[in-house]
């Protein structure tokens, strides 16, 4: 009987989070041509380096069903329930689909020749799919960053209120993490090797019978391979897999990601508590199921949901390289085919997520003001004695004064939850006579920020500017849409 597929299960990162792109990289049908892709690379490398028996046709054919077709995926299941062996059954079937070739398809190899080399491209490949994304959401949050650089905000510290910075400050911060993620990740992919044409435990022994004894083809036919995989080099050692800390360095990288990807999302969700900052909103997005009037930010919260997850899964990598014995074992397998592809798709469904918020934060500049209305009158204390001692006033006795009135005013704030008054008392105060017509300019929140503008200018101009150098098109008019 025919499964529907609402009848069985899907992981919401296909159904719901990803994009198409990464899903696309991860799936059957790309793994499988992958192979026989690789299947051909070698068998060109083998012919073009003296090998008999390789015929034109049978390249011909291979070249002509590279892609794997729908049917031959019901023959491979199989194949491969018979034999208990996926790599073999695909070998049959792609033999069935050029059988001038059936008798060269993986000669010489081993089956991680296919499988591993598959994964160390999907690996690239990905990587090259979230880089730019990744540049992207820094641009977006870098041309807010500027735009908001001279808008002051109350900082915290400990939960608290604390000096003010600006709105453009706070978002350096995260840019600046993320900008620490892009150089991981360019690590990570930049440091990726092809395994290349090792045999069965690495030694090389297969192909060197097939060569005749002629060390020089081996490594001629490794070369090949890596270069027609387009990878500037391979491991000279390898077992017969490679390394899985490859796999540890990689999702490392990308749980780095996962975690600026919560704390940013973590800002975010507080600055809408307090209403100072929001997430974008659609027309008839819905809030909540019974209070209409509510904005909840969905979007940061699922980023950090999402994050959360992607943090937990370099552990799966850890203990997989930790638990490998000798050359290999198979105990990598199963295990791999989960936390690989999820570490993907989770990270890109993190940049599509960053990326739609970024481009739509919206700002509430009067809430802001009110909330620092609020605290510098307390913050502005210590100009006000500055000033006091300027004028030829007792430090001893202005500081007296003031602690008097702030105590008075906070008590009012806390005990009665009214508006901060210290400014109304200072004003009544006769003691302040000397500086009350320097009272406006002593309390404009702009004098507050320090350099928070020039570190915002200097920051973008320079750091994140020579970082996104090597992303020209970033395409920052588009949104990057979510699924649901």
């Amino acid at each position: 009987m025919p499964v529907n597929e609402f009848d069985v299960y899907q992981t919401p990162l296909n159904s719901r989070y990803a994009s198409q792109e990464m899903k696309h990289l991860f799936s059957a049908r790309n793994r499988f041509s992958t192979w026989r892709q690789l299947w051909l690379w070698l068998a060109e490398a083998e012919k073009e380096l003296g090998l008999e028996g390789i015929s034109d046709e049978a390249l011909a054919q291979m070249k002509e069903h590279v892609k794997i077709e729908d049917e031959e995926f019901a023959v491979a299941a199989e194949e491969e329930k018979k034999r208990r062996h996926d790599v073999m059954a695909h070998v049959h079937t792609y033999g069935l689909a050029a059988p001038a070739a059936a008798g060269i398809i993986h000669w010489g190899a081993t089956s991680c020749y296919c499988t591993d080399n598959a994964d160390l491209i999907f690996l690239r490949d990905g990587l090259d799919i979230l880089l730019p994304k990744l540049a992207t959401v820094i641009k977006k949050l870098s041309d807010f960053a500027m735009e908001k650089k001279d808008l002051p905000t109350l900082g915290y510290t400990h939960g608290q209120p604390a000096q003010l910075t600006t709105v453009g400050k706070r978002a350096c911060l995260w840019i600046q993490d993320l900008l620490m993620d892009l150089r991981n990740i360019e690590r990570a992919r930049a440091d990726l090797r092809f395994r290349g044409v090792k045999g069965t435990t690495g030694t090389q022994a297969s192909f060197l019978t097939i060569f005749s004894g002629d060390h020089q083809k081996v490594e001629d036919l490794d070369a090949l391979v890596t270069a027609k995989a387009s990878f500037p080099s391979a491991f000279t050692i390898s077992s017969q897999t490679y390394t899985r800390k490859i796999d540890v360095d990689v999702l490392n990288a990308l749980a780095s990601f996962g975690s600026t990807c919560e704390r940013l999302g973590g800002d975010i969700r507080h600055l809408a508590m307090i209403k100072e900052l929001e997430e974008p909103i659609e027309k008839d997005q819905i809030g909540s199921s019974a209070m209409a009037y509510k904005r909840n930010p969905m979007r940061s919260e699922r980023l950090c949901s999402l994050a959360r997850h992607l943090q937990t899964l370099p552990t799966d990598a850890l203990r997989t390289y930790a638990a490998q014995w000798f050359e290999r074992t198979l105990d990598d397998s199963a295990i791999r085919r989960i936390s690989i592809p999820e570490a993907y798709l989770t990270a890109d469904a993190c940049c599509i997520l960053l990326d739609n918020i970024a481009s739509g934060l919206v700002v509430y500049p009067a809430v802001i003001a009110k909330r620092i209305e609020q605290e510098l009158p307390f913050m502005a204390t210590e100009n006000v004695i500055m000033a006091l001692v300027a004028k030829g006033v007792s430090r001893q006795a202005a500081h007296e004064e003031i602690r008097v009135l702030s105590r008075e005013a906070a008590s009012v704030v806390k005990d009665e939850g009214k508006d901060n008054d210290l400014i109304e008392r200072i004003k009544k105060t006769a003691f302040f006579e000397p500086i009350l017509g320097e009272l406006d300019s002593l309390l404009d929140a702009r004098t507050f920020v320090g350099r928070a503008p020039e570190q915002v200018d200097r920051f973008v101009k320079t750091e994140v500017k020579e970082a996104l150098g090597k992303y020209p098109n970033l395409g920052t008019e588009e949104v990057a849409q979510l699924n649901v």
